[in-house]
């Protein structure tokens, strides 16, 4: 009798191990134009939910290999969410603690699913000098620091691991993933890191790729005037340590109502259910439809998934409210 094949079975080691080798999908539904074909890269489709995963599970396990981060150490780090939640999954996975530095405008989604992690949370309510919360933040993770000796702050604004993870990460998928050379891509940026990782992987296969940075109205991070913005994971109110403006052809700025319809229209038009550095590739790639050449190709960074934005770009209310405040501006 012949025995039978062997078949090797198909087991991780942790969640962490099931980060990446997100799919690319084309948004002909969304954008039907003939002679222009988009496509995005679904990094909402990590298990965490966002390309997060990929910045927390490089950083941390980097730090851990080469002893930058030690055996029960406490991770600090000041977050809107999504990286936030990244790092506590890296947390529960190899042992450590977490602190998460957050303000009010973090969801109240965000804000359970870092409290089911075993996250500590240190909130921030006061507004810094740009009145946004973000300098408060860092403040309180100088103090944590001070306070614990154990303490590490993973810093995603000026580690290099940042867009380390998504050179060889998402970029490094993407080059591998298409095989005709994309003429755009479209990147929400917050610290800059996925951004840069992706363009610098991507050209130096395809070196004509120009890189469009999607950015939020009252963002600083590319010279824009200060301004309040309710939408976490996209824009920042100083510039991060990463930036590199020389590697960025374009910048789009999109607002919080620009970045919910877009949320909203994807889901209409592809059953999509994405967050808002989602809506706001969408919007920004809508607003340039107009002055693309003709034939192109356009590839889109999809960040983040819908259901963390409940409560924001997906309700009427929250919507309405928006829309109203745009119109005093």
């Amino acid at each position: 009798m012949t025995a039978a094949p062997t078949v090797a079975e198909s087991v991780r080691e942790s969640v962490f191990d099931c980060v990446g080798d997100t799919p690319i999908v084309a948004l002909r539904r969304l954008f039907p134009d003939p002679d222009v074909e988009v496509v995005a890269k679904l990094e909402l489709l990590n298990p965490g939910g966002s390309m997060k995963d990929r910045t927390a599970r490089h950083i941390v396990e980097s730090g851990l290999s080469e002893g930058s981060i030690a055996a029960g150490s406490r991770l600090i780090e000041s977050s809107s969410g999504n990286f936030g939640i990244a790092l506590a999954m890296a947390a529960r996975v190899h042992g450590l603690a977490f602190t998460c530095v957050v303000d009010p405008k973090i969801t109240s989604a965000n804000l359970a699913i870092l409290r089911n992690l075993h996250a500590q949370v240190e909130f921030v309510s006061q507004p810094d000098e740009t009145g946004g919360y973000l300098l408060s933040r860092i403040r309180r993770v100088q103090q944590l620091l001070a306070e614990d000796q154990r303490a590490v702050w993973i810093n995603q604004y000026a580690n290099d691991r940042n867009w380390q993870a998504h050179y060889h990460g998402t970029g490094a998928e993407l080059a591998a993933q298409l095989t005709r050379a994309p003429d755009y891509l479209f990147a929400p940026v917050s610290t800059t890191g996925s951004i840069l990782g992706c363009a610098r992987r991507l050209r130096e296969r395809f070196p004509a790729l120009r890189v469009v940075a999607v950015d939020a109205v009252g963002s600083v991070i590319f010279g824009g005037a200060p301004g309040p913005r309710d939408l976490p994971g996209i824009g920042a109110s100083r510039v991060p340590e990463l930036c590199s403006p020389e590697e960025i052809d374009e910048v789009i700025h999109v607002d919080d109502v620009e970045a919910a319809l877009g949320c909203r229209r994807l889901l209409a038009a592809e059953g999509i259910f994405a967050g808002g550095s989602t809506g706001s590739a969408v919007a920004a790639i809508a607003k340039a439809m107009p002055g693309l050449p003709r034939p192109c190709r356009v590839v889109a960074i999809f960040p983040d998934r819908g259901d963390r934005y409940l409560d924001l770009v997906y309700d009427d209310n929250w919507l309405a409210a928006a829309t109203r405040r745009r119109g005093t501006v």
